[in-house]
């Protein structure tokens, strides 16, 4: 039996055997030089220390460790970047290499959803050798791009040669052993019972689902449509007891083959992640009825309300609703002197109409979304056809208020509407109203784009909340007056200078009418605009023969055909500029994907998302982006001004502007090293706000106007 001093002396013995055969271990790992930069350290791993006789495969993973807030990419990297790659020329007694690829993370850089991985991450490698059994040299020349606040690709040189030899690196295996459980299984394996996946029409979206034997947890999907292709962030939904997952996701740039079929890896948090091809489906299954949106809490809806109530108000002083004060004025004019019930029923009339139009909008937006269409503020105004039919009745309104013509009804049915009461005469009262809503939807402002990214993201009762009570504010006007009559008697008496007014009202709306040319020569083409114009040109002069007997009369209709003729031919013109006003600033074409590279290399870019029919646009444009100091700071080294024109439909931009849960313009948001994401401006700009974001967004204390 060993005495204590004995006992004492084997363990010793035995730690400095144990730690003999482990320093010996750590100096014969295989294991590769690191390279090392400010993004990463990488280097080469094998489980194995050498070449075990007759083994023909080697179990090997390139590790990669990334400094706080870099990032490296997946085999699908998103939007912009690109994947790791080696090239293993050089090598020695190397067949064949698979590299394989854990299952990725999403995050979000510049805006924009990327797959990769960050802190850690080891890509497991099963080299096939040439010659079983016999030392091979692995000589990996890796490419890689690592991102943070900007992006810096990396190259660098790894070598490791493994002689032969049968011992393990227990640490490295087990490395090696934890990523590669991290791979994805197949369908089977994973307990997939089904996969279908659908793209839209208009290749806008793709809907998966997949159905499973045990419940998802808080899954994930990263479908991969081919080159070419990016997505953005999925709506997931969960049913079935959690056994289906439903998941719709955007499709930001289509692939190049559109009728490839997608593969689809789904992760869970539990470490679970499978890869399943899928079969298409003719029709894009509805999401699952158990994970219907969350009711929205009252004070949310309650301030929501207000907002728009507050948007609706303010759209009534905007720039691009000067037609609609006209025609309000027109309206008040003519009921001076009436009863104080006519007045009342006469301004109720118009805000029904506001309010008539404004349901009928939400209802038309809303059916439009169910079907997969995009929907916004104002997009009407990229219809040819909706164009169009505006321009003749602004010009036929402006034509009536100058006294070309007057439209009277026959004498009997006159005579039955004055036997029936004074309801006939509200007809025109109330599409006063409808027609002021029409002409106030180009225009954007404050409080009002909060209140409609609500409500297009939301459910049908959100749309119907915030169209009632935006119209409700544009409204509040004509309630106002219905609410005290007398107030109409505060109208400077009747009198010859109400001719001229109607006049020059008429001119206003004739101006209108000009700009819509403009607008539709944009949206549809020259060749069209002027046959507009022609016909809307013959329907005013058409309808103002039984007046053109005297000079004076037919005098009154030249103008508005004068300002639409001077208008085509203005446009048809070729080397006219395309802007209201010169263009002072060099704009770069929006690209969402160029965001990200230009940001990447220290650049700051300020977006503007824009269109001819947006009249707060322009405005923007006037006072703000084109003076001083704003127009210089735009010039400067450094900073890319970027322009997206939405005149036309772009569904690029819809999908860009629906990522900031935005559904209208004008919209403006500044983006730099400091501000990866982007800085969103107001509807409104100011020399001010625009100046602070450019300088937030460079995250330097620099005076970026270029002046001293």
């Amino acid at each position: 039996m060993l005495t204590r001093s004995s006992r004492q002396c084997v363990t010793t013995i035995a730690w400095s055997i144990l730690c003999l055969v482990g320093w010996s271990l750590a100096v014969f790992a295989a294991t590769s030089d690191r390279a090392t930069t400010p993004a990463v350290s990488a280097q080469l791993i094998t489980a194995e220390n050498g070449i075990a006789r007759e083994s023909g495969t080697i179990s090997a993973g390139l590790a990669l460790d990334l400094g706080e807030g870099w990032k490296t990419y997946w085999r699908t990297p998103g939007e912009v970047g690109f994947p790791p790659e080696i090239d293993w020329t050089g090598s020695r007694n190397v067949d064949e290499v698979e590299f394989q690829w854990p299952a990725p993370e999403r995050f979000t850089a510049f805006g924009i959803e990327n797959f990769g991985y960050r802190d850690e991450v080891i890509f497991p490698l099963r080299i096939a050798l040439e010659q079983p059994g016999q030392s091979a040299l692995l000589s990996a020349s890796v490419t890689l791009l690592a991102c943070s606040d900007v992006c810096v690709p990396q190259d660098f040189n790894l070598s490791l040669d493994l002689p032969e030899g049968a011992s393990i690196d227990p640490n490295s295996a087990a490395r090696i052993a934890d990523y590669a459980s991290r791979v994805p299984v197949g369908a089977e394996a994973g307990g997939i019972r089904s996969a279908t996946a659908h793209i839209d029409a208009d290749a806008t979206a793709l809907t998966v689902t997949l159905r499973r034997s045990s419940p998802f947890q808080t899954p994930d999907v990263f479908p991969e449509l081919g080159e070419g292709a990016s997505l953005g962030a999925p709506d997931i939904r969960l049913g079935e007891d959690g056994r289906l997952l439903w998941a719709r996701l955007p499709i930001l740039s289509p692939p190049v083959d559109p009728t490839a079929v997608p593969s689809l890896t789904a992760t869970d948090t539990r470490g679970w992640a499978v890869t399943a091809t899928p079969d298409r489906l003719a029709a894009a299954p509805p999401p699952p009825y158990s994970e219907a949106r969350a009711a929205t809490p009252l004070s949310s809806m309650v301030w929501i309300a207000l907002t728009a109530f507050i948007g609706g108000l303010i759209l009534n002083v905007m720039p691009c609703v000067l037609p609609v004060l006209s025609i309000k004025l027109s309206s008040a004019m003519k009921l001076d002197g009436a009863g104080r019930a006519s007045v009342r029923w006469g301004f109720l009339a118009s805000a029904a109409g506001v309010m008539t139009l404004m349901w009928g909008l939400a209802a038309v937006l809303f059916a439009l979304r169910q079907a997969g269409v995009t929907v916004g503020w104002g997009l009407q105004f990229q219809n040819p056809v909706f164009l169009a039919l505006m321009i003749g009745i602004l010009a036929a309104f402006a034509a009536n208020l100058a006294g070309a013509f007057e439209i009277a009804l026959p004498a009997g049915l006159q005579t039955r509407l004055a036997r029936a009461g004074t309801a006939g005469g509200h007809v025109g009262d109330f599409l006063t109203g409808a027609f002021a809503a029409v002409l106030a939807t180009p225009c954007s402002a404050p409080f009002l784009g909060t209140a409609i990214a609500f409500a297009l993201a939301g459910r049908g009762t959100d749309i119907a909340l915030v169209f009632t009570f935006l119209g409700l504010g544009l409204a509040a006007p004509y309630l106002l007056v219905a609410a005290r009559p007398g107030l109409v008697r505060h109208l400077p008496r009747p009198g010859r200078w109400m001719i001229a007014l109607r006049v020059v009202l008429g001119l206003l709306l004739a101006v209108t009418a000009a700009w819509l040319v403009w607008v539709l020569q944009g949206v549809a083409g020259t060749t069209t605009m002027l046959a507009v114009v022609g016909m809307t040109a013959a329907l005013v002069l058409l309808l103002s023969l039984p007046r053109l007997r005297g000079a004076v009369r037919a005098g009154l209709a030249l103008p508005l055909v004068g300002i639409m003729l001077f208008g085509a031919a203005y446009l048809a013109d070729t080397s006219a500029p395309r802007a209201l006003g010169a263009q002072v600033t060099d704009w770069v074409p929006f690209d969402r994907a160029e965001i990200a590279r230009r940001v990447s290399t220290g650049e700051v870019v300020f977006v503007d998302v824009t269109a001819d029919w947006c009249l707060t646009c322009k405005a923007n444009k006037a006072v703000v982006l084109d003076r001083e100091p704003v127009v210089s700071a735009l010039a400067a080294e450094g900073i890319s001004p970027m322009q997206a024109d939405w005149t036309r439909p772009d569904p690029a931009i819809s999908r860009y502007l629906e990522g900031f849960e935005r559904y209208g313009i004008p919209f403006n948001a500044v983006y730099g090293p400091a501000a990866p994401d982007g800085i969103v401006l107001p509807e409104l700009l100011s020399s001010e706000a625009v100046m602070a974001a450019l300088d937030d967004a460079a995250g330097e204390e620099r005076d970026i106007s270029g002046q001293p």
